[in-house]
């Protein structure tokens, strides 16, 4: 089984299947490796990557991205870009991303659940995405 690796592009059918540890209430209607695939060969420039450790965080966490979802993250980065924004943590539907938005990779994932007490260093920008 090929392994998901930081930083590499790929392709719908060269992603590995993935199970979900947990089921939600609305299950989306592709994949998050195909909706990401899709949106890094769309025809917007924001190509979002995710580190390793967060595809790890999303995938122990039960974190689902739709298109739309990832779109808006896509531009919350893009808007933290315009600002000079380093790195920032992106508040979106009760899950904290931290982003380094030079490089447009997310670095990692964090539920509500696991938010707790939780704190947020070397950051110089929050953006709240609204549903």
């Amino acid at each position: 089984m090929n392994q998901i690796k930081a930083g590499q592009v790929y392709f719908p059918q060269s992603l590995p299947q993935v199970q979900q540890r947990k089921k939600t209430a609305v299950q989306p209607e592709q994949s998050f490796g195909n909706v990401l695939q899709q949106k890094i060969q769309g025809k917007t420039t924001e190509q979002l990557q995710f580190s390793n450790h967060a595809l790890q965080r999303l995938e122990k966490r039960g974190i689902t991205l739709n298109q739309e979802e990832l779109t808006k993250l896509a531009g919350a980065v893009e808007k933290a870009g315009q600002k000079g924004a380093r790195e920032s943590l992106i508040l979106m539907k009760n899950v904290a991303y931290i982003v380094s938005v030079p490089n447009k990779k997310v670095i990692t994932a964090v539920d509500s659940h696991s938010m707790q007490d939780h704190v947020f260093t070397s950051i110089d920008s929050a953006i709240i995405v609204n549903e």
